[in-house]
């Protein structure tokens, strides 16, 4: 229900009661002939940055080049472009908005990945959100195919009706990734491979260290009878499972996730969310194992500021 009525909530902080609060509170702490004026001004910096990060924040799309070099790269897929984008939330591109996802499937393309990877949260709420969008979402093609894997928002937490009800549109959400030609990974993995060499792609379902978020993912299951030589990509959407699961779980050298989107607010580089957990987005390493956390291309809520949507490009490169 949270996630339902989270625009409007945002719409009455951002508008009515931040800007109330600042103008009461400076009446409050200063003198008289400041106070008002004072008050009058901060108000309406709240609301323009609301209104700025609403209508144009939220636009904004950068695509970041990340480069991983590892040994356990085989040597075949030196230079290896793997596209990753995360959390489209397509039920916010609407109105204003409805061209985003077309731009950011565009500056996918535009990268001429060998393999594109989506790390959950395609919808808001419900799958119907993303019949609008499906025929773009069918523009996204690579040589070795698009993979997911289903983020909290894909499942059914968020969607009202009876249990059969929510089972069935979280299936309907499963069947629409597949009518776009991706390959959804539930707890599953695929091969691609370059002669003698290879490269796992794992997917495991969303594993929240929060209680109330789901908790499908498998480790053993997704890497079933994977020799543990192998160089794996493990999916999955929520980065606190990296410390929780796959890192003491698997081999899995890198791990892609989204699922922060750093807050959707960023000041010279720093966001709220680092008071929440450290690896909220980037690159982080423990030893010679890595995640890469993507701070999203949309929302739940249509809202951005100082940390546009990001598509990354991820090339591999074998270390000698």
């Amino acid at each position: 229900m949270i996630a339902r009525y989270a625009i409007p909530f945002f719409l009455v902080v951002a508008f009515f009661v931040m800007p109330l609060a600042a103008y009461f509170l400076c009446r409050w702490l200063l003198p008289r002939r400041w106070g008002r004026k004072c008050g009058i001004a901060c108000a309406c910096i709240i609301i323009g940055i609301a209104a700025y990060g609403m209508f144009f924040g939220f636009e904004q799309l950068e695509v970041n080049h990340i480069e991983y070099a590892s040994s356990d790269v085989p040597e075949a897929f030196d230079g290896y472009r793997i596209v990753q984008f995360s959390d489209a939330h397509v039920g916010s591109m609407t109105g204003i908005h409805k061209g985003m996802l077309e731009r950011a499937v565009d500056s996918i393309m535009a990268q001429h990945p060998d393999m594109i990877v989506f790390t959950g949260d395609l919808q808001d709420i419900v799958p119907e959100e993303i019949n609008e969008h499906l025929s773009v979402l069918r523009q996204l093609k690579a040589p070795d195919g698009v993979f997911s894997v289903l983020g909290n928002h894909d499942y059914d937490r968020y969607q009202t009706g009876d249990s059969l009800t929510k089972a069935a549109n979280c299936e309907r959400t499963k069947q629409l990734q597949r009518e776009a030609g991706w390959t959804l990974l539930l707890n599953e993995h695929h091969i691609t491979r370059r002669g003698a060499d290879s490269l796992v792609i794992g997917g495991m379902e969303n594993w929240g260290v929060v209680e109330r978020m789901p908790r499908r993912g498998d480790v053993a299951q997704t890497l079933q009878q994977i020799d543990s030589t192998a160089f794996v990509i493990m999916l999955q959407h929520d980065p606190s499972a990296w410390r929780q699961k796959i890192l003491p779980e698997c081999h899995a050298q890198l791990t892609l996730s989204g699922h922060t989107h750093g807050m959707q607010f960023s000041i010279f580089g720093w966001s709220p969310m680092s008071l929440k957990q450290d690896e909220w987005g980037g690159m982080f390493r423990e030893g010679n194992r890595a995640l890469y956390v993507s701070t999203g291309v949309g929302g739940l809520v249509p809202f951005r500021l100082g940390l546009p949507g990001e598509v990354v490009v991820i090339t591999l490169h074998h270390k000698p």
